[in-house]
């Protein structure tokens, strides 16, 4: 995925009823190695990453980037929110010029099952409506991945197609209007 493109980065901290959306700090390090290191993470994603490959090539402060948030859960991280530009190479596009600003999303398997993706999604797309007015985000995720296609529709998202990549059935959808803004300060 290529970089974000032009904004101001990072924004100040986005604040959810829950969560605290943020650029990543020394402190979550450890849990940037289990969020890749996690069978249960990692099952739709072509497998964890060995731990101790994890430990040398990670970073101090991990996943520096335009786009990247943190979710953070009463001071700890409890997963990622991510934004970058869809490679033209790749199947799946809503604009001709290809290019358009892909979600992704990484929780740790204890953070499952409480909202929290959809609360920290919802209000990284209310950021990104902001910063790119009119500008429709992208999504794909393997269609055996049933939570993550179950949260894209809530998220908005309306499938556009399926294909077949990296060895399974792909979904992908589009949302050309994201989701209001719910951060709170």
């Amino acid at each position: 995925m290529a970089e974000l493109g032009p904004v101001g980065w990072p924004p100040a901290p986005i604040r959810t009823e829950r969560l605290v959306l943020r650029e990543p700090e020394a402190r979550d390090r450890t849990a940037f190695i289990e969020l890749f290191a996690s069978p249960e993470v990692a099952a739709h994603l072509g497998g964890p990453r060995p731990r101790a490959e994890l430990e040398r090539a990670v970073p101090e402060v991990p996943g520096r980037r335009p786009g990247l948030f943190v979710v953070d859960l009463d001071g700890a991280m409890i997963g990622t929110v991510t934004f970058g530009r869809r490679d033209a190479e790749r199947p799946g596009h809503v604009r001709p010029d290809a290019g358009e600003a892909e979600l992704g999303y990484l929780f740790l398997p204890e953070a499952w099952g409480r909202g929290y993706a959809a609360e920290a999604c919802a209000a990284a797309l209310g950021w990104f409506a902001d910063a790119f007015p009119g500008e429709p985000v992208v999504l794909c995720t393997q269609t055996a991945n049933v939570r993550s296609v179950r949260l894209a529709a809530n998220l908005g998202f309306t499938e556009v197609e399926r294909f077949e990549e990296y060895g399974a059935e792909q979904w992908f959808g589009a949302v050309t209007t994201p989701v209001a803004s719910t951060k709170t300060g």
